[in-house]
């Protein structure tokens, strides 16, 4: 085959004068491109190695089918599943997520648009399906099977993403047609639970209702919408019939990350409480959670868990929340560790930020959900056994075959946390429709005291140390910013001489982590002034200028954010802690420093690591968004950098707002970044909804 690349090239670069660009003739040229790519960012390292190793595997290997593996590559990096060949062809800036190229027009070096100018969409797909290192989709020969690509008409995988996708298109597909009988009595249970229906749909109960036809739904809405309330009443509907028949179910409750199962152990513990049902049926719902590494069982070091479908999980019902946290890999290996008969409950806002890995599984599957497209069989039952009316519902009609998924997935609609009154619960609207100007305009009236608008202009002013120290700008009843978990600290101290053993010492720590959370500033970026590192760094001195902390390393007060799992300290990825002064051992009054960690387990605890057990830390004054899904803060403030970056999108605000309860402040350095980033929606390529 020809390993020229003479007919990529667009005629214009002759008639430009750029004929001195000689035509790539061969693979080694193309890898020299790819180098100079990589130099400037547009590639990984990673892709580049990836590409050299395909041409080690077929010397001839087409070009073309080289840089299809290397931007394919590329896009996982950017969380896509696979490379849409057309879709790169004809907007390749966009779909690529590359940097403008406009500066770069007069450059020597043959730039990605350029190249991908002079290319032939059918024509690159032959050349595709022609390379030995291309395996056509649902091939059932063995010898391709076994070829790192894989050809899905216009989408071209790495091989382990197509089985990530077919897998989880299985278990659907079979969940899906695997039929679980409700209650006999599942109306006046409903009742019961929900109470009688009221003029307002009660989109709770039709959530719950639909639950118990299939062993698969989805349950997904805003903040405050009531998803941990749903799944609670879930959880006593099918219990209270198995605890009645002397049979309980085995329920499991998970979450990505620890911080996550911390909260929602804590919710669904108090939510249990609550509940209308007999002591019986109470004892026999879970309120703690744990992550999802945990309950598959991690096998440190690879990508293995303990259960998989060889071993599945000991369990009846699953519930995982924040479920728009979990990528591709995780999905499918969660679905494959479950035992055959089990239910799978996947709770998740489908609007926040998708995983950090590739795969937008929870959007994927959530893509009918505004409109419904309930069969009116779906749509008929639902109303007979929930009383519920839906003729005003506005929900469109759908076909129980062709929409198969949507029959088992309900949005929730209406927010108990931020009402109408709410500037917050306004804004997060008006930044997930999209409406930029609408939330320029509801941000500078500083009509809502809820809603803060802090502008730098590049001056010295003091304005983000004051905001990030003491909650400056804000009215209410006691806005925070970082001073409040400090003051704390020092103020609420235990008598010296105190013993370790005196529990005094564990209800201060906790104190101390709980007033940590009351503020949090949120960064789009690592990088930068603007980004975490060198916020990190800024509020650190501002700190250290008021008197607050001292200057070492290790201070006490330092907040910490683990970055990777440490199974044998039992701290996951996203754990925070803070360093505090506290007796070495009992019976010693001289005090040493311990991180504080909550033990996340809903009782209450804290455990106390030694700092130099500590290899994956960093500072966490400021957090990236994506670090802080899973979590809330009574006082959330936002800062943008100052030029539209690839990551800014109005799923990152959104979910940067709605991890505020009660009060938000967006810092903007620069004017319009905001709207920019609001204009811009996030789209992962996949094919994980066309089968389903």
């Amino acid at each position: 085959m020809s390993r020229t690349l003479a007919h990529l090239l667009p005629t214009p670069l002759q008639a430009d004068g750029l004929s001195h660009l000689a035509p790539l003739a061969r693979v080694d040229d193309l890898l020299s491109l790819l180098d100079r790519w990589t130099e400037r960012g547009w590639l990984r390292a990673l892709d580049r190695a990836f590409v050299a190793f395909l041409a080690s595997l077929d010397p001839s290997a087409d070009p073309r089918v080289l840089l299809a593996a290397a931007l394919t590559s590329h896009q996982l990096g950017h969380g896509h599943v696979c490379l849409d060949l057309f879709e790169t062809l004809d907007k390749p800036d966009f779909a690529l997520s590359l940097p403008p190229e406009g500066d770069l027009q007069s450059s020597p070096m043959l730039l990605p648009s350029q190249l991908l100018g002079g290319l032939d969409g059918a024509a690159w797909c032959q050349v595709l399906a022609d390379s030995p290192l291309v395996a056509a989709a649902q091939t059932p020969d063995p010898e391709q099977q076994r070829r790192p690509l894989v050809l899905a008409e216009r989408r071209l995988y790495l091989r382990r993403y197509w089985n990530y996708e077919r897998r989880i298109d299985a278990v659907l597909h079979r969940r899906l047609g695997q039929a679980q009988e409700p209650p006999a009595d599942l109306r006046q249970r409903l009742d019961t639970l929900f109470g009688q229906p009221a003029e307002q749909i009660d989109w709770q109960k039709l959530a719950c209702a639909l639950a118990t036809r299939r062993a698969f739904s989805i349950i997904t809405g805003g903040p405050g919408t009531g998803k941990t309330t749903t799944v609670v009443r879930l959880l006593a509907l099918l219990q209270a019939p198995a605890v009645e028949s002397g049979q309980p179910l085995r329920i499991r409750l998970a979450a990505p990350t620890g911080k996550a199962a911390a909260r929602l152990t804590e919710s669904i513990s108090q939510q249990v409480r609550q509940l209308s049902v007999d002591e019986s049926v109470r004892d026999k719902i879970p309120s703690e959670v744990t992550t999802v590494h945990r309950l598959l069982g991690s096998r440190p070091g690879t990508r293995h868990f303990r259960h998989h479908a060889g071993n599945p999980l000991q369990l009846d019902v699953l519930v995982v929340d924040e479920a728009s946290m979990i990528d591709l890999e995780m999905m499918a290996n969660l679905l494959d560790a479950l035992p055959p008969h089990a239910r799978m409950v996947l709770l998740g806002d489908k609007d926040q930020l998708a995983s950090v890995e590739a795969g937008a599984v929870l959007g994927d599957l959530c893509r009918d959900a505004e409109v419904g497209l309930y069969s009116p069989q779906t749509r008929a039952w639902l109303e007979s056994v929930s009383g519920e009316n839906l003729a005003a519902s506005g929900l469109q009609e759908g076909d129980a075959t062709r929409h198969a998924l949507a029959q088992q997935v309900v949005m929730l609609r209406h927010s108990r946390r931020f009402g109408q009154g709410s500037g917050i619960g306004q804004l997060a609207r008006l930044v997930n429709q999209q409406q930029a100007g609408k939330a320029r305009e509801l941000l500078a009236a500083n009509s809502h005291s809820d809603l803060y608008l802090c502008r730098l202009d590049n001056q010295p002013d003091g304005s983000l140390e004051r905001l990030v120290l003491d909650g400056h700008g804000l009215e209410g009843e006691r806005p925070q910013g970082y001073r409040h978990y400090l003051d704390l600290l020092a103020v609420q101290r235990p008598a010296a001489g105190t013993d370790l053993s005196d529990p005094c010492w564990t209800v201060w720590a906790r104190e101390v982590l709980q007033a940590f959370d009351e503020f949090q500033l949120l960064c789009a970026v690592r990088k930068g002034p603007w980004g975490v590192e060198g916020l990190n760094q800024r509020i650190t001195a501002a700190l250290f200028n008021a008197g607050l902390i001292d200057g070492e390393q290790w201070y006490e007060g330092r907040p910490v954010l683990m970055t990777r799992n440490d199974y044998g300290l039992g701290l996951m990825n996203g754990d925070i802690g803070i360093a505090l002064r506290v007796p070495e051992r009992e019976g010693d009054s001289r005090q040493v420093l311990r991180v504080a960690f909550a033990r996340n387990d809903g009782s209450g605890g804290v455990r106390l690591i030694l700092p130099s057990r500590l290899n994956d830390v960093e500072t966490v004054y400021a957090m990236t968004v994506h670090k802080s899904q899973g979590s809330e803060f009574a006082h959330t403030a936002l800062i943008l950098p100052e030029a539209l970056n690839p990551v800014l999108t109005k799923e990152l605000i959104y979910t940067g707002i709605t991890r505020a309860r009660r009060w938000f402040s967006l810092i903007e350095p620069r004017p319009g970044v905001f709207e920019q980033a609001v204009q811009r929606k996030v789209k992962r390529l996949s094919g994980l909804m066309l089968a389903l």
